[in-house]
């Protein structure tokens, strides 16, 4: 034992070492994990700077570095805008923005699509949908491995299969300016809709529905892979169109609101 010390320059006192247990310190971790839960579920874009601050107030001793390392033990990350998914290609034409001042009064008038990631336990996949507008509806959606555009065009593909919208709405990423997308639109005889560059607020609606998935689904489930993930997520979204009812929609379920479908006097 002391040449291999010697030979990989540890001390051998290292190499005894055996920590103490702590009840006290694992009960108060334990509380303090409850804690950071309890304020995560919450509040999901706080950051451990802001759960400390949360902690202090209600009279908890935790340092920063220490709810820094439950977290990540916990597997919490807050969420917040990432770098883009959809990146611009110069070779491929792009559309102008359509919706300006344009009022949505019917199912199909206008669909979007956007993509997101969902964090797995080794790396992490990509899901689109295609959303109508009017109703909230997600008509069709898909789970990739990589950022290819294959799974957009099989979203869209499925989504075209039920109906066909008038305009079509997406950002600038190259998913969506391919010509095997934009292809299939133009087949269609659907119009081509583009965000304009840095305007979040072009798709906003596409946002709210990422973060419905985020913090109705999501963050309240871990997914042990991609399967899992996939089926998970189709029990969500036919919960999400048939069951939730939505606050903009007078109460009713998007499935209800893109069916013409009218709630009863009692609800």
């Amino acid at each position: 034992m002391r040449r291999q010390c010697q030979l990989l320059s540890v001390p051998r006192s290292g190499v005894y070492y055996r920590p103490r247990a702590n009840p006290e310190r694992e009960a108060d971790d334990s509380e303090q994990r409850d804690r950071i839960w309890e304020i995560f579920t919450r509040y999901p874009v706080y950051g451990y700077r802001r759960i400390w601050a949360t902690l202090r107030r209600s009279g908890h001793a935790a340092t920063p570095k220490r709810v820094r390392s439950l977290m990540r033990e916990m597997g919490l990350r807050a969420i917040y805008p990432k770098r883009r998914l959809s990146i611009g290609s110069a070779k491929h034409k792009k559309y102008p923005y359509l919706l300006a001042g344009v009022a949505i009064t019917r199912p199909d008038q206008v669909w979007a699509s956007d993509i997101t990631y969902i964090r797995l336990p080794k790396g992490f996949c990509y899901l689109t949908a295609v959303m109508d507008w009017y109703s909230r509806r997600v008509i069709s959606w898909e789970l990739s491995s990589t950022l290819d555009a294959d799974f957009c065009v099989s979203a869209l593909d499925r989504a075209l299969s039920t109906g066909r919208p008038e305009i079509f709405n997406s950002d600038q990423g190259c998913q969506y300016t391919s010509e095997a997308f934009t292809g299939r639109l133009l087949a269609a005889g659907v119009s081509i809709s583009m965000d304009g560059k840095g305007r979040v607020f072009d798709n906003i609606l596409t946002e709210r529905l990422w973060r419905t998935v985020k913090y109705e689904e999501v963050l309240l489930k871990e997914y042990g892979n991609m399967s899992e993930a996939r089926e998970e997520l189709g029990r969500f979204f036919e919960w999400y169109n048939c069951e939730r009812p939505h606050q903009s929609l007078g109460y009713r379920t998007p499935d209800e609101m893109y069916n013409g479908r009218v709630l009863s006097p009692t609800g």
